[in-house]
Order: C-alpha cells, then structure tokens, then sequence
C-alpha cells in the first residue's frame, strides 16, 4: 500500500516549551484511518499544525512520498475545530466549498465551469443544495462542519486531517457525518484528532496517543493498559454516547504495547 505521509525523528518546541513534540516517528498509509488521542497540551494540535506546514520543526522531517511530480507538498484538505470558525464573516455555503479549490486557479482568475459543477456536486454530497447561498452564520452547528468538509474534500485531498470534528454541536448529523467519513476513507487517507476516545476507536483504522512523543498501536481494538500507558500513567475512561458503539478491551495477544513489563 502507497505511503502518504512519513515522519521520522520529529521535534517541535515554542520559546516556552522546546519539547512539545519530542522524537516523534509515524507512517500513514494510503486508505488509512487514524485515530490521534492523548492529554490536553499533549501536542496533538501541534502536530497537525507541523503536518500542514504551519509550524516549522526544530528536528527530523516530514516528508510526503506520494507528492505529485514537481511538487514539494501532497493535497491535504483540513476540517479546523469549531472555534477557529468566523461565522460572521461574509460568505454563503457555496462560496465556502468552492473556496478549497482555490489552490488549483490562478490568481485573478475565475473559477472554472468544472470547478463550479464539483462545488455543486460536494455541496449535494454534504446534504447542503437547499442551503448553497445562506451565510454560514446561519447554519447550524452540523451544517456548518458538513460545508467546511465539503471545503476540504473538494479538491480530491491526498490526505484529510480533521481536529476534533465532534466539536460542532448538531449532534442530529453526527452519525451521518462519520458516514460520509466512511465514505470518503474509500479514497482518502484521513487522520482525526479527537478527545472523544468512545467515537475514534469505534470509527478508525489504528490509533496513536501523542504526549510529547508518539504511541502507535495497529488496530482499534485497544486496552485500557495501553491507554495508561500512552497517556503517561494518567487515568482514563472510554466513554461513548449517541449511536455509535464503544470497546473497552482487555489485553490481547501479540501486541507489546499491552505486555507486563
């Protein structure tokens, strides 16, 4: 299976924390679904900012090996949580979608017939062709987050990254939004973060707990071992709610992260 993503030996740090990140290694595989988990301040969001390109690592690489030819960076379409959202700007729906591809116009040119029948067709794919030309500070919390997937999926995205998508509060959507999710998998890797341990390991591929480093674990099927583990010691519960099933696991064979040690 082609690999979308490589990171190997990565360090990330602010002025007042060198270390937030610290010798982080992780392969996300084409197809992939992978769960991110861990602590607040752990360095989850820090690691998404480094894999967008938005903050420069102080050591190791990321490096994209399905880049296109000529290109330094693979297409990742990004879901951001709800409160990095400025619902009184000024834009409708359609405008919102059609803004993901911006990255394939040149500048002060218009958007193409083609370009503007795929916003249509995502738009009818997110549920959202009765809401095309609302503002987006009309919307409801779930149509919002279905406009903005619609944003980053437009473009056809190599990889998709959502930052805790269950922070939108229309919980109606929420069972038909990791549809779509399921949907999309078919041809698109995603990584999603989330603090909701219940609704990743009921949705996701693999999983990894990020707290300043790195632990990966293949398969869903997770102990509550390994989450103390990969927490640093730190108390946790697995809860779920809605629709969606929970696994609470004892530990199984043929996983070391899940060994007496």
């Amino acid at each position: 299976m082609n690999k979308v993503l490589e990171i190997r030996d990565l360090t990330v740090g602010y002025d007042n924390n060198p270390f937030v990140l610290k010798n982080v290694n992780l392969d996300v595989f084409q197809n992939d679904f992978l769960g991110i988990i861990g602590p607040n301040g752990g360095g989850k969001t820090t690691l998404l900012k480094t894999i967008l390109g938005l903050v420069k690592p102080s050591k190791g690489i990321i490096s994209f090996p399905k880049k296109h030819v000529g290109s330094t960076r693979i297409n990742i379409g990004y879901l951001p949580q709800i409160n990095q959202i400025d619902k009184k700007f000024p834009i409708s729906v359609y405008d919102v979608i059609l803004s993901g591809l911006t990255m394939n116009r040149k500048f002060f040119t218009s958007y193409s017939t083609l370009q503007k029948a795929r916003a249509q067709e995502v738009a009818e794919k997110m549920g959202l062709q009765d809401f095309l030309h609302k503002a987006i500070g009309e919307l409801s919390g779930g149509q919002l987050q279905r406009a903005l997937l619609g944003r980053a999926i437009v473009d056809n995205p190599d990889l998709l990254v959502l930052d805790e998508p269950n922070s939108y509060v229309d919980k109606r959507f929420e069972t038909n939004f990791y549809k779509l999710l399921e949907e999309i998998n078919k041809d698109t890797a995603i990584i999603l973060v989330s603090h909701d341990v219940g609704t990743v390991v009921s949705m996701v591929k693999n999983i990894a707990c990020v707290n300043e480093g790195l632990h990966y674990h293949s398969g869903a099927n997770i102990s509550t071992d390994w989450l103390e583990k990969s927490y640093n010691s730190c108390p946790i519960e697995i809860i779920g709610h809605g629709d969606f099933p929970h696994r609470v696991l004892e530990k199984h064979e043929g996983c070391d992260c899940c060994s007496d040690e």
